[in-house]
């Protein structure tokens, strides 16, 4: 039984941010839940779709790439947007095995040697654990209201979003579009195959990780048959930032337009959502 519980809530520009956190996932082992944010048009109980976004490596739920994004679904949308922090980052504590994972990759940054090997292993290693926290998660947040069971649901995740997305994209039959990008085929070309959904992926041109024919492959293994690559100029942080715009047009397109209101409000101050 997974509960989801508010903590704490602002608005600004007439967009809701919710941090919560979600509790009682299954074999997890982190006794302070999962924390995460929900984005959300004030005042947060219209029925609309919702858009799950994974952070990138080193980052986590509230950095502004994730906050610029989610207010662009909100504010251009409609949308709800939920973010949880990755196990290791953010707001969560590190193992060992993530210490040296980290200290692997800083070494092979310094010395100029090739990274894509250590950080496909972390970030297998971290999909793991991190698919069934989603899984979990979405069931929770389908017990809002303003959420609820039938809605479309997309996944938005570059970089460690993308390692983290497309086993939980390949696994979860909610999801409807999804939005990858810029992660190497190994670990991953297996999954991809199995997804169908529309597809929307980026790809740095002149990426100085992920060589062309890497992106290339993870792209063409996807079996979706609407599927768009998005190639830019520019190296692997280049990433232009007219790409989250696009993100947004195609939700637009495959989750529908703005909600209505729910059939429940939102009770003020903290909360609770249990999902069985």
């Amino acid at each position: 039984m997974n509960t989801l519980r508010f903590t704490a809530e602002t608005v600004a520009d007439c967009v809701l941010e919710r941090d919560f956190t979600v509790d009682g996932i299954a074999g997890n082992g982190d006794d302070a839940g999962i924390p995460g944010v929900l984005w959300s048009p004030d005042p947060g109980t219209y029925r609309a779709p919702l858009v799950l976004m994974g952070h990138g490596g080193g980052n986590h739920k509230k950095h502004p790439a994730m906050a610029g994004r989610a207010r662009r679904l909100v504010d251009g949308c409609g949308f709800h947007v939920a973010v949880i922090d990755a196990p290791g980052h953010g707001d969560r504590p590190r193992t060992a095995h993530d210490e040296r994972e980290i200290a692997v990759m800083r070494r092979a940054m310094a010395t100029g040697e090739p990274v894509g090997p250590v950080v496909v292993r972390y970030n297998a290693h971290l999909a793991e654990h991190a698919v069934p926290e989603w899984r979990a998660t979405l069931d929770a947040l389908q017990g809002l209201p303003e959420i609820g069971t039938g809605g479309p649901v997309g996944w938005f995740g570059l970089n460690m979003g993308t390692a983290i997305g497309v086993p939980f994209v390949a696994a979860e039959p909610r999801i409807t579009a999804a939005v990858f990008g810029q992660h190497w085929p190994e670990a991953l070309a297996e999954q991809a195959r199995r997804i169908t959904v529309p597809v929307e992926f980026a790809m740095q041109w002149d990426d100085e990780h992920i060589p062309r024919s890497s992106a290339l492959e993870l792209f063409d293994a996807f079996a979706s048959r609407e599927k768009t690559l998005h190639a830019n100029a520019g190296r692997h942080k280049e990433l232009p930032r007219f790409e989250a715009d696009s993100a947004v047009r195609f939700f637009a397109r495959h989750l529908g337009a703005r909600g209505t209101a729910a059939s429940a409000g939102r009770a003020p101050g903290v909360s609770a959502v249990t999902a069985g």
